[in-house]
C-alpha cells in the first residue's frame, strides 16, 4: 500500500492544492505550477513482426518535442540577493498515463538549493547535468527534440537520463560566459564508487554561441548516481536504455565518459549549429569472454539549419554522422531528420516530424556482435534491418 497508484493520487493532489494556495501565502515566496503534455501519431518503417518479418507500423509516441511532465517551481527571497528554490518534476506518457523515468514520482528532477544574484545557483537533488543545462540550447535538438538526437541517445544528447543524488553550480551569466559543474558522489561502497561528474562552460553573444562540456559517471557494481548506467541485459530494456540495438549492452557498462562541444550562428530567420561528441563506454557486460576488459568508442558529427518561415512556422532539417569503434565493433550510421512546427497560440503547437536512418557494420546487442540494426531518432522503435523511416504528426501545448 506504501507506493499504491492510490497514494500517489492523493499525494499529487494535495501537492497542486498547496500551490494553488502558496503563491498567496507570502509575498517573499512563490510556487508556480508549469508542465507540458506532448504526444504524436507516427508511422515508423521496418519494425519487427513475431514471425520474423518486417513491417510499417503506426504508433502513439510521447514527448517528441519536449517531455511531457508537470512541476513545481518555488523561491522565496531571503535578502541580500539571495533566494532559497526548489523544483520537483513529474514526468509521464500522456498516452497511457504511466509515469514515466523508472515510475519515479518526481522522476524528472527534483532539487532544492540556494540561488545569488551575483554569483550563481546551487541546487543539490536529482538533476540534469550541466552539458544539457548549457549545451543541448545550441543544437538542433532543442528545438525538435527526439528526431534530431543521436541514434539511440547514446550520448545523453536527447537528455534522457538523469543525475541523482548531486551537487551542482550554475553561474551567472558574465559578459556572456556562464559555467557548470556537477558532482554525485554515489554513497555505496566508497566516495569512487557509482560517481557522476561533470563541467561545461558556453558563451553567447549576440547570434553567436560556443559550447564545450566533459561528463563522466561511473558504476562499480553499486547503484550509479546516472541514470544511464543502470545494468539491464535483456532485447527489452526499456527507460534503462534508448535502443536495445544501438544503446542497450552498452548500459551495463561500468563507467562512461563525454566529451561534447557544440557551436550555432543567428543570421536573420535562419539558424545554423554544429555538434561533435566522443562518448567512450568501458567494460560492458557481453556473452564473449575473449572481450576482456572492453572499450567502444561512439564519435558522433551533427549540423543543423532552422528557418522560420513566419512568426508562426518553423522549419528544420538536420543530418548526424555516428561512427562507432573498439572491442570488435564498426558500425556507421548515417541519419537525416526534418522538422516542421507550427504555433497555434503562445502555448499550444502543431509539429510533423520525419526522418530516415541507415546503418553498416556490426556492434554488441543484447551481449552479442551481430550485424547493425538501424533506430531512427531516440525513440527506441528498433528495425529489423538496416534502414528506417518515420513520420509523424503531433501536438503540443505547454501550461
Amino acid at each position: 500500500m506504501k507506493n499504491s497508484p492510490a497514494r500517489k493520487i492523493r499525494v499529487i493532489a494535495a501537492i497542486i492544492t498547496f500551490a494553488s494556495f502558496a503563491g498567496t501565502a507570502s509575498a517573499q515566496g512563490s510556487v508556480t505550477l508549469y508542465g507540458a503534455i506532448d504526444t504524436a501519431v507516427a508511422w515508423f518503417s521496418h519494425m519487427p513482426t513475431q514471425n520474423g518479418g518486417s513491417r510499417g507500423a503506426f504508433l502513439m509516441t510521447a514527448s517528441s518535442l519536449s517531455q511531457s511532465m508537470w512541476g513545481l517551481r518555488g523561491t522565496e527571497e531571503l535578502g541580500h540577493g539571495f533566494q532559497a528554490i526548489f523544483t520537483i518534476e513529474n514526468g509521464f506518457n500522456p498516452n497511457n498515463g504511466e509515469s514515466t523515468q523508472g515510475n519515479r514520482l518526481f522522476g524528472s528532477q527534483a532539487y532544492i538549493g540556494l540561488s545569488s544574484a551575483s554569483a550563481g545557483t546551487v541546487t543539490l537533488g536529482r538533476q540534469y547535468d550541466p552539458l544539457i543545462d548549457l549545451l543541448q540550447p545550441l543544437t538542433g535538438d532543442a528545438t525538435f527534440g527526439s528526431a534530431f538526437s543521436t541514434p539511440g541517445d547514446i550520448d545523453n544528447y536527447d537528455s534522457s537520463y538523469r543525475t541523482s543524488n548531486s551537487v551542482k553550480f550554475i553561474s551567472q551569466n558574465y559578459a556572456g560566459w556562464q559555467f557548470g559543474a556537477l558532482y554525485a558522489p554515489g554513497g555505496e561502497g566508497g566516495m569512487g564508487r557509482g560517481q557522476t561528474y561533470a563541467g561545461a562552460v558556453v558563451y553567447n553573444n549576440g547570434p553567436l554561441g560556443l559550447g564545450a562540456g566533459y561528463f563522466r559517471a561511473t558504476n562499480g557494481n553499486v547503484t550509479p548516481s546516472f541514470d544511464g548506467l543502470t545494468p539491464v541485459l535483456s532485447t527489452q530494456c526499456g527507460e534503462n536504455c534508448d535502443s536495445a540495438a544501438i544503446s542497450g549492452t552498452f548500459s551495463t557498462a561500468s563507467s562512461i565518459q563525454i566529451v561534447r562541444a557544440a557551436a550555432n550562428y543567428k543570421m536573420g530567420k535562419v539558424t545554423a549549429g554544429a555538434s561533435y561528441s566522443n562518448v567512450q563506454y568501458r567494460n560492458y557486460q557481453t556473452h564473449d569472454a575473449s572481450s576482456g576488459a572492453n572499450r567502444t568508442s561512439f564519435n558522433t558529427g551533427q549540423v543543423f539549419v532552422n528557418y522560420r518561415l513566419t512568426p508562426a512556422v518553423l522549419l528544420g532539417a538536420g543530418y548526424d554522422y555516428t561512427k562507432g569503434s573498439g572491442n570488435q565493433v564498426s558500425v556507421v550510421y548515417h541519419q537525416f531528420s526534418l522538422g516542421v512546427d507550427y504555433a497555434l497560440s503562445k502555448r499550444t503547437d502543431l509539429y510533423a516530424l520525419g526522418g530516415y536512418q541507415r546503418t553498416s557494420g556490426k556492434t554488441w546487442q543484447n551481449g552479442q556482435l551481430l550485424s547493425a540494426l538501424a533506430s531512427m531518432g531516440d525513440y527506441g522503435n528498433d528495425a529489423s534491418g538496416a534502414k528506417q523511416g518515420m513520420v509523424m504528426v503531433g501536438l503540443r501545448h505547454s501550461f
